[in-house]
């Protein structure tokens, strides 16, 4: 089953895409879509657009997708919010299954440390899939997104509980 890991942003989204078979995970394509333009409303649908052309192209069955977060400014957030809505929708219209996880839930997911590095995630995503060159941070964060929903997944199928019942575990024995 292809997932397809998404790393929302209004000038630059990453996007990456796994197999993600019975006994490992296999790298199928990584990239970013790089918006220009004055116009906001224009960004956003050509955002839209191109996820629209790499669902079609990979025709992945579920994707994954980083959480709202407030940040510090919040201009920044409402983007990151409306660039995410934008590619909610283009997976939505493909009839895809969504999932959301925060980004600590990732990084611990594939760190071990919600609080770790984008760096020590890109060699993780890197060693996990095998890759030789290095994908840029947009795609890695992509990629440790779909990695992220494919480990949940996995103790689902082993366990026969939902994934929920593994979110946030750690946090709850304190």
């Amino acid at each position: 089953m292809i997932i397809l890991g998404i790393d929302p942003g209004s000038r630059l989204t990453g996007y990456g895409l796994i197999d993600n078979r019975r006994d490992r995970m296999i790298y199928c394509a990584s990239g970013h879509i790089r918006v220009r333009g004055d116009s906001f409303p224009q960004r956003l649908g050509d955002i839209f657009e191109q996820l629209c052309a790499v669902i079609a192209e990979h025709q992945p069955v579920q994707m994954s997708i980083e959480s709202v977060f407030m940040h510090k400014n919040a201009d920044s957030a409402l983007k990151l919010g409306q660039a995410r809505g934008a590619a909610i929708c283009a997976g939505h219209q493909a009839g895809l299954q969504i999932h959301e996880y925060a980004p600590r839930e990732v990084k611990q997911a594939l760190v071990g440390r919600g609080a770790a590095e984008k760096e020590q995630v890109r060699h993780m995503v890197m060693r996990l899939l095998g890759l030789t060159t290095e994908p840029q941070i947009d795609e890695s964060d992509a990629l440790a997104l779909a990695i992220c929903h494919a480990q949940h997944q996995m103790m689902e199928n082993r366990t026969g509980l939902p994934a929920s019942a593994f979110k946030n575990r750690r946090t709850r024995r304190r």
